[in-house]
């Protein structure tokens, strides 16, 4: 056999084992796009919840907290009514609203918060909890959620303090009370726990 005939070959033989590995990343039915965060996520109507985690504390009152990125997807302002985990109910930061295409994360330094008291989510950590986001107009979105210790990446998640009312009156108005999430086009990765 000549060489010119081997190496075409050769390359042939090349050129077929490359084709499948292609296909995996091709088309709507790609392997690649059935990749899903380790987090919880889910979306009713207009509202999206995303990176949804239970974090403990190693504190004599048991407090726990949950971290969160919600999405209103819809044209019409909806706030977060509640937050339970399991049987608790959260004592949420202050009113937190989400106009209509916005987004908010919830937890974390400057960011509203979702805190619950005693209890005993501490010594569950591993377990899956029942968390319930009650909207003012979607209702209820209930999802399990893993519950972690807030450490290590997730230390700045943890319960924070009362954030500050966010200024979003023009020059000569006051500026509105409570949390506002405003309109954003991009989001970025160290915003949420999870990416």
């Amino acid at each position: 056999m000549s060489s010119s005939l081997r190496r075409g070959a050769l390359a042939a033989a090349l050129a077929l084992s490359l084709f499948p590995l292609a296909a995996c990343a091709a088309g709507n039915n790609a392997e690649t796009l059935r990749i899903r965060p380790d987090n919880a996520a889910t979306s009713v109507g207009d509202i999206e919840v995303q990176n949804v985690v239970v974090l403990t504390q190693a504190t004599s009152d048991g407090s726990s907290s949950v971290t969160a990125k919600i999405f209103n997807n819809g044209d019409d302002q909806q706030t977060l009514d509640s937050v339970k985990v399991g049987e608790l109910d959260a004592d949420l930061s202050g009113p937190i609203t989400l106009p209509g295409h916005s987004s908010v994360l919830l937890g974390g330094d400057g960011n509203p918060s979702a805190v619950f008291k005693g209890g005993s989510e501490s010594k569950n950590d591993g377990d899956f909890k029942d968390v319930v986001f009650d909207f003012s107009k979607t209702g209820e979105v209930s999802l399990p959620s893993l519950a972690l210790p807030a450490a290590g990446y997730y230390t700045s998640f943890g319960p924070s303090a009362k954030p500050s009312p966010t200024e979003t009156a023009s020059p000569g108005e006051s500026p509105a009370e409570g949390v506002t999430a405003s309109p954003t086009e991009t989001e970025t990765i160290t915003e949420s726990p999870a990416g």
